[in-house]
């Protein structure tokens, strides 16, 4: 027996993929948490991202008997990937199939089913939910994970939750957040309530409604790198700084924040060019991104651990920040920039902007590399920048446009929008600006407030309200079909084209194959149209048209879903699927309706063509046609718009139309008159 003892454990061995719960931080508070939401209607959970917050509670929750009696415990992330990754994660620990005891809703995919004991879901979503069901009655616990985030929507859904407690005091309210805001949400939640009375629990913060507490994770020394100069390109610098690494260090993944899809795709090209450059053989290294729109099988790839002489690197938006953790990083490098939505309610124009980071980002950043080892950080920006940085990032309300949660909140019975109890309440100029929006659609009447059926129904579909009013207007416009599957396509969060650099000519060549002349809308039903009678059953055929396969058959969901919802109110859908060009609706051809109809929602998304090929907005602005648009290089008078995106100098506008500029005097009459 003695022999073994001090041998090498076999090669067989690899590591295992569960670390045990009871080894997490948070194990060895159970029986405090549980017994604080036994007490307290409000418990504020402070932990550091990866102390197993997330996975753990609602696990706790439901062995503690909260699920019993068909409740359920749900638990709000402020984005997508984090409630779908989460879910699968907690599922398997749990050992049942996702969708079963453990299930996840987002927008457009539901994966839940009557035995849901815990769920996942976007916090815009619960607040979907609450259109429904006003008290949220389904469930026992609701706990609304990363809260410091500052979602829009997590900020409405506590201030939502704060007026059900008052109807529901046997609800519990868990709120974790990662830094050091909980005194603020717990006087957020026990503020002119009875129960923080002068008397007995006057002493102790909170009174008799909510209680802190906090879960140190283990964390291990991080070395925080800064540069000696300001870099010119922080993407080459950052390719730069993982080649160094793999190079000169011991082992140990890298997890790299750039700002979005386009940085992180020229990252990972970057570094196969440069390894081949450098000829690296062993270890080698493996690159993956990680960012919102990625479809999620290829999501769950950066949980698994490398093979065997691989180091991985992980490049990804501030996902990683705070909403899932990743083990085996060792090695953090930060750009220093997010891309953060700002709403201009001058222009009614929002972009999103890379804009540096807070200080509260970038230590949470610099922190993902100290959870299994000691670590470094290096960011791509000098120490003068690094104590320049904003000590915390502005909540997104104060930031963003409010149409559609305000939209959400009329149709919630909450009429007084300034005086609703908000954490922290948005500039007047914002209110007011969504609210001319949500009149001049119609959404509104002049007593402010929601019209029935028209603003009713645009509140219950799941599309922004400029799209809600087009689905809801096509069926006069006779084109219900066309505009369903128009709002789907706009809907998807992935591009619907794959694109190869070295194939540059051959993917442009088979976009033009579906263009129509007036522009990107039309051109999308046409890919629709050819996918569902041609490329559904013909893998085959999307790759020869550079057509993105899962995107589209996600496209067919969307539809199905938003066809259901015009179902339920009455609005039948004569499914056509002739090509645009064949169709004519008395002495109108089917094409000009749809361009109409879109128009109907997007009018305040005008622009007019100028001579050097840019677009003036309506109010002024110069926007340039993206390059991914069919508008890029061509030649209209007026446009509208779906989105609007600034990248460096420029704001691009894509999916855009051409469209006749008596139209918008003829459907928005109170938002333009004629000089």
């Amino acid at each position: 027996m003695e022999d073994h003892q001090n041998s090498e454990a076999p090669p067989t061995f690899i590591p295992a993929l569960f670390k045990p719960p009871s080894l997490l931080p948070i194990a060895r508070h159970r029986a405090a948490l549980l017994y604080l939401v036994e007490t307290f209607p409000v418990v504020i959970v402070v932990g550091q991202t990866g102390s197993g917050k997330t996975t753990q509670i609602p696990q706790f929750l439901n062995d503690a008997g909260w699920c019993n009696d068909g409740k359920i415990v749900a638990v709000t992330q402020p984005r997508r990937v984090a409630a779908t990754t989460v879910a699968a994660r907690v599922a398997q620990e749990m050992r049942c199939e996702l969708g079963q005891e453990v299930g996840f809703s987002i927008r457009f995919e539901d994966v839940t089913s009557a035995k849901t004991k815990i769920k996942f879901l976007t916090d815009g979503l619960l607040l979907r939910e609450a259109l429904v069901d006003p008290l949220l009655s389904r469930y026992s616990v609701i706990m609304v994970d990363e809260a410091h985030e500052r979602s829009l929507s997590s900020d409405v859904l506590l201030g939502l939750l704060k007026k059900i407690r008052k109807r529901r005091p046997e609800l519990r309210i868990i709120i974790s957040s990662a830094t050091l805001q909980a005194e603020d949400f717990l006087n957020f939640f026990a503020g002119g309530e009875e129960g923080v009375r002068e008397s007995d629990g006057a002493d102790e913060l909170g009174g008799d409604v909510g209680r802190i507490i906090s879960l140190e994770g283990r964390m291990y020394p991080v070395d925080i790198h800064c540069l000696e100069e300001p870099t010119e390109d922080y993407v080459e610098r950052a390719v730069k700084t993982v080649l160094d690494i793999h190079i000169k260090e011991a082992e140990g993944d890298i997890l790299l924040f750039l700002t979005g899809r386009e940085e992180i795709e020229r990252a990972i090209d970057l570094i196969s060019d440069k390894i081949s450059e450098l000829g690296i053989k062993s270890p080698s290294l493996q690159a993956l991104p990680m960012y919102a729109g990625l479809p999620t099988d290829q999501q769950m790839y950066v949980f698994e651990p490398a093979a065997e002489d691989t180091r991985k690197v992980i490049i990804s938006t501030n996902i990683a920040e705070a909403s899932i953790t990743i083990d085996g990083i060792v090695f953090v490098i930060d750009c220093g920039f997010v891309k953060l939505r700002a709403y201009n309610p001058n222009s009614g124009i929002e972009t999103l902007t890379a804009t540096p980071v807070s200080k509260a980002s970038a230590t949470q950043r610099a922190g993902r590399a100290g959870r299994t080892k000691a670590g470094k950080c290096y960011r791509l920006y000098t120490e003068q920048a690094s104590n320049a940085l904003e000590e915390a990032t502005v909540p997104e309300i104060q930031r963003s446009n409010l149409a559609p949660i305000i939209l959400q909140l009329k149709a919630l019975g909450i009429d007084n929008i300034a005086r609703f109890d908000y954490l922290t309440p948005p500039p007047a100029e914002l209110i007011i600006r969504a609210l001319e929006l949500l009149f001049s659609l119609g959404a509104l009447d002049d007593y402010a407030k929601l019209t029935k059926p028209l603003g009713l129904r645009m509140a219950e579909l799941s599309v922004e309200p400029m799209m809600a009013k087009v689905l809801l207007s096509a069926p006069s416009f006779n084109c219900l079909s066309e505009i369903l599957t128009i709002a789907a396509m706009t809907s998807l969060q992935a591009s619907v084209w794959f694109y190869h650099d070295d194939r540059k000519k051959a993917t442009e060549t088979a976009r033009r194959k579906f263009a129509v002349e007036e522009g990107d809308h039309l051109t999308l039903l046409n890919v629709y149209q050819a996918f569902v009678t041609r490329g559904k059953k013909d893998a085959k055929w999307c790759r020869d048209h550079y057509i993105n396969y899962k995107a589209m058959t996600q496209a067919v969901s969307i539809r199905n879903q938003l066809r259901r919802y015009l179902e339920r109110f009455g609005i039948e859908v004569a499914e056509s699927l002739n090509a645009p060009e064949v169709m004519r609706v008395g002495g109108m051809d089917k094409e000009e309706m749809i361009r109409r109809c879109l128009t109907m929602g997007y009018f305040s998304h005008a622009a007019r063509m100028q001579s050097d090929g840019s677009f003036k907005s309506v109010n002024g602005l110069t926007l340039w046609a993206h390059p991914s648009s069919l508008m890029f290089n061509r030649k209209a008078d007026w446009v509208i718009f779906h989105e609007i995106m600034e990248t460096g100098k420029k704001i691009f506008i894509r999916d855009v139309t051409k469209i006749e500029k008596g139209w918008l005097l003829e459907y928005a009459p109170s938002f333009y008159h004629v000089k």
